[in-house]
């Protein structure tokens, strides 16, 4: 009986769509459910359109916080300090998952910066945007 229930045990534990990922502040978002909107954004400290579309992504999470959560996924791999060094040197006020969650959605590496996800609250690919985005592009798609 015992073994049974374990096997049971193993069976259902498989079947949990929990998707989770870190963040470099120590959190885990589950990108299969978040529960709101995610703006996945992909960027590289030498990326100059990167630069010039993490202001407009700062202040699209800090308006819409109650709707999404915009997270950042840095090109190059960096972690650590020198992942909190970048991040500084261009001022990204939002999260930065530590590992790369795109495989989630069935997608390839990143050939094109920068790159933006949209993902639903239940956990679809909504929009795959390629290219600089402003804060109007994005709220346009929302």
């Amino acid at each position: 009986m015992l073994k049974k229930l374990f096997v049971i045990g193993l069976l259902l534990s498989g079947c949990s769509s929990d998707v989770g990922y870190p963040t470099l502040d120590g959190k885990t978002i589950d990108v299969a459910a978040p529960g709101k909107l995610l703006v996945i954004n992909y960027w590289a400290v030498w990326c100059a359109p990167c630069r010039k579309e993490i202001p407009e992504l700062n202040e699209l999470a800090a308006h819409h916080a109650d709707r999404l959560t915009v997270l950042g996924v840095n090109f190059d791999g960096s972690q650590n300090d020198t992942l909190r060094s970048e991040i500084s040197k261009l001022n990204i006020q939002f999260p930065s998952f530590i590992s790369d969650p795109r495989v989630t959605w069935g997608l390839g590496p990143v050939s094109v910066l920068p790159e933006t996800l949209i993902i639903s609250p239940e956990g679809k690919l909504l929009h795959r945007l390629i290219g600089p985005q402003t804060l109007a592009s994005i709220e346009a798609l929302l």
